[in-house]
């Protein structure tokens, strides 16, 4: 599933940057956390050894000092604590016998209570080179204990074994309070880190930005190409499109030229073809000037189709609705005036079509002129915005309103085929609607035929609009 979303939604440059650098930062906190916590447990560690090691410093030096008959009870070694029972902190003394082989415990601290501390060496410890064992251990109450140990050899006098024990819930503190310090500052410093990678992302990306600016300009016709300095690693890019547009510029400049030199070659033979029909009267003559029509027609929609399809394809051109669609209106307001027909006009402000002039003047101008054909008095026409056509996509809704007879439903797909002519009486090639069908589909718009709530029929055309 994770790798089906990867698929239909990638990830941005600038996301793939962040979470990468987000990622790769968490774990390198994670791994100093875990190293500095460590090293600090090993610290506090040692420190409380060393402060175990001064009072079992201060013990071996009172059994060494004095024989067993003269050794006197040792003191609390400044420390209250081993005079309270159970309260954790616990020294002991004790001898081997070696004929025996057995241990006898000869002196313990008042806190261990007629308890015992168990022999480090009894659980596996091995001493240090300094002599003393280190270990942690159960000891008379269940509770553990960091406990130092050391064998001491008085030749005759003996042998005997020191253990001093402590409490080790200072170590947990200690290391429990760093643990959250350590959390705390990392969160901080990773917070600030991500706040830093997010700033350095946006503006090292940038450039990129500003190019991304300037191709939408260039789309939306507002400029040619894309002007302005860009770092070294992005300037390649900008200049490859600045030739990709001016390529497409020529291109289509040759096409429409190609375009123009065929019609030209093509009309001329047909004139001739018509000239000479017309200088005879017979059936033959009649049926030829009726199929040369047919022949010029159709020449001229495909040349037509062939035209706004290469214009279609031209980058960053856009045009204004309003006085397209203000020049059209008055222009069909002077050829309808003799037969009575009123033509009203609404379109909302900063419309423009993502295509050429010449293209939108074809097609309003087909569906205008066929409005006023079936009109008894009235043409409306609209413009406002649309329904997008797909992400990021807004368009344009005409609606072209007359109050003729109307169109019955089972018609209206057959009405926009091309030729098709659904009453012989009205003037025409029986070619407009059909291409205003192609050029809305060239330039990924629609069409459609409703019902107009003046009572005749409305043409909706659906075209791409230009954003800003």
């Amino acid at each position: 599933m994770i790798g089906y979303l990867r698929l239909r939604v990638p990830l941005s440059i600038a996301a793939r940057l962040v979470l990468s650098a987000i990622g790769l930062g968490a774990v390198l906190l994670l791994i100093a956390g875990i190293i500095l916590s460590t090293l600090y447990r090993r610290t506090t560690e040692f420190a409380f050894d060393e402060r175990l090691n001064v009072y079992l410093k201060a013990l071996v030096a009172d059994v060494a000092s004095f024989g067993e008959s003269d050794r006197s009870e040792p003191g609390s070694l400044g420390e209250p604590r081993f005079e309270l029972p159970l309260s954790g902190w616990y020294w002991q003394i004790g001898r081997i016998d070696t004929e025996r082989d057995s241990e006898q415990s000869i002196r313990t601290s008042k806190s261990l209570f007629a308890g015992k501390l168990p022999r480090l060496a009894d659980l596996g410890a091995k001493p240090g080179p300094n002599g003393i064992a280190e270990a942690y251990a159960q000891g008379p109450d269940d509770r553990t204990l960091r406990i130092i140990e050391r064998l001491i050899d008085l030749g005759d006098d003996g042998r005997y074994f020191v253990s001093v024990a402590g409490d080790p819930a200072e170590i947990v503190a200690e290391i429990r309070q760093f643990n959250l310090a350590i959390l705390v500052t990392f969160l901080v410093l990773g917070l600030a880190l991500a706040a830093g990678t997010l700033a350095q992302v946006r503006f090292g990306l940038r450039p990129l930005a500003k190019l991304q600016s300037a191709l939408g300009q260039i789309r939306r016709g507002e400029v040619q190409r894309i002007e302005g300095s860009f770092p070294p690693e992005v300037s390649p890019l900008a200049d490859e499109l600045n030739l990709l547009v001016d390529s497409n510029h020529e291109i289509i400049d040759r096409a429409r030229t190609h375009v123009g030199n065929l019609a030209h070659a093509l009309k001329t033979p047909i004139s001739v073809i018509v000239n000479e029909a017309h200088a005879e009267q017979s059936p033959l003559a009649d049926k030829v000037r009726e199929q040369t029509q047919l022949m010029r027609d159709q020449v001229q929609y495909y040349l037509d189709r062939a035209r706004a399809a290469a214009r279609a394809a031209t980058v960053g051109s856009a045009t204004d609705i309003e006085p397209v669609v203000a020049g059209l209106v008055r222009t069909f307001g002077k050829i309808c005036q003799g037969r009575g027909i009123t033509f009203d006009s609404s379109v909302e402000d900063g419309l423009r079509f993502r295509g050429e002039r010449q293209d939108l003047e074809e097609m309003l101008g087909n569906l205008i002129d066929n409005a006023s054909k079936w009109a008894a008095g009235r043409v409306d026409v609209r413009a406002a915005k649309g329904p997008e056509l797909g992400p990021e996509r807004p368009s344009i809704l005409f609606q072209i309103d007359d109050d003729g007879p109307g169109l019955p439903q089972d018609k209206r797909a057959e009405a926009t085929r091309r030729g098709r002519r659904l009453d012989e009486t009205k003037p025409g090639s029986g070619l407009g609607l059909s291409i205003v069908v192609d050029l809305a589909q060239l330039y990924g718009g629609q069409f459609n035929l409703a019902d107009s709530p003046l009572g005749g029929l409305r043409a909706e055309l659906i075209l791409p609009a230009v954003t800003g």
